[in-house]
């Protein structure tokens, strides 16, 4: 028996469901799955293997055996999705005993925990990348060069552009900025010079397209990316104007997490605002996290750990920005 559920109206029906737009945000992701493809080759197809296949395992285990579930929802897309975007955010050089540590960490505390999809206060995928960072400070910032296709842990690596941005500032030399890739190399995702970053941040082209889909198909909206993106742009570009040490807001925009933090963390249904404005105000607040964070904070990059700070306020952000109900005004006495 199934049970009767009650509500107030007004009712509308459409054709979303969990497992659609899981789907949907997977299909996403799939130009950046083959860019990481081309440019790391074997690293990135075990790393994403990986995270993925753990994800899925922690997920059914912890469900089956320890919440006592009948109804497992391992085939819902989400215990995959979580994988994926875990693998994105990960170095392709990266040893498959840390990669398992951060799956289980990412699906029983961040998700599990909290009672499974829909309660998790926290994305899950940043989570177990946050605790990787701070727990396998060395293995998570080791950069590998692009073309090494059928290398795996003995990979060459390198500095990235954000570490590169780290240093200028750090030494108050802007010179060392004439080092950065240009404009053209982040968007398409080569870096002559050095290491590329995590999995899925190569290629800002990749991570545009599959945002451009997710809009089309209307599984998210454009309020928190856009809000994310222009407010880093306008800050960093400001900054960059008061003083050339700071790269140029093209950079700011291009490299690192960013453009995979604003299309596809950021935007999560379980810990994103509901309302536009809502969306909005967190969208700018992690915008200026990202910015604060890179420029003056101890990591090279801050889009994860402000994406996770503003998960923390979007319940105040719900509790306050709401939309107007309709209905009769009560009269004041």
């Amino acid at each position: 028996m199934g049970k009767l559920i009650v509500s107030l109206s007004p009712h509308a029906h459409g054709t979303d469901s969990v497992e659609k737009n899981m789907y949907g945000v997977i299909i996403a992701l799939i130009p950046a799955l083959l860019v990481s493809l081309f440019y790391f080759g074997l690293g990135s197809a075990i790393v994403l293997a990986t995270s993925v296949i753990a994800c899925v395992f922690f997920e059914w285990a912890i469900a089956k055996f320890i919440m006592k579930r009948e109804n497992l929802s391992i085939c819902d897309g989400s215990a995959i999705l979580t994988g994926l975007l875990l693998g994105f955010n990960l170095p392709s050089n990266l040893p498959i005993w840390i990669i398992i540590v951060g799956a289980l960490f990412a699906i029983g505390v961040g998700k599990m925990s909290f009672g499974g999809l829909g309660n998790n206060i926290f994305n899950p995928a940043l989570l177990g990348r946050a605790f990787l960072l701070i727990s396998f400070p060395a293995q998570m910032t080791s950069w590998p060069v692009a073309g090494q296709l059928t290398s795996y842990l003995d990979a060459e690596t390198g500095a990235t552009p954000l570490a590169i941005m780290k240093q200028a500032i750090k030494s108050g030399d802007a010179s060392l900025l004439d080092q950065l890739p240009s404009a053209t190399h982040l968007l398409l995702g080569s870096n002559p010079t050095g290491g590329l970053g995590t999995i899925g941040e190569v290629c800002a082209l990749a991570l545009l397209l599959g945002l451009v889909y997710m809009l089309w198909k209307k599984i998210i909206t454009w309020h928190i990316p856009v809000s994310i993106i222009a407010t880093v742009f306008v800050l960093s570009g400001l900054l960059h104007l008061a003083n050339p040490v700071y790269a140029d807001p093209f950079a700011e925009i291009l490299t690192g997490g960013l453009m995979l933090g604003a299309i596809f963390m950021a935007t999560d249904y379980v810990t994103s605002p509901m309302t536009g404005k809502g969306q909005l105000i967190y969208g700018v607040a992690i915008g200026v996290l990202t910015v604060v964070i890179r420029n003056w904070g101890s990591y090279p990059e801050g889009m994860s750990f402000a994406i996770l700070i503003m998960n923390a306020f979007t319940p105040i952000i719900n509790t306050y920005i709401k939309p107007k109900r309709f209905g009769e005004v009560p009269a004041k006495k």
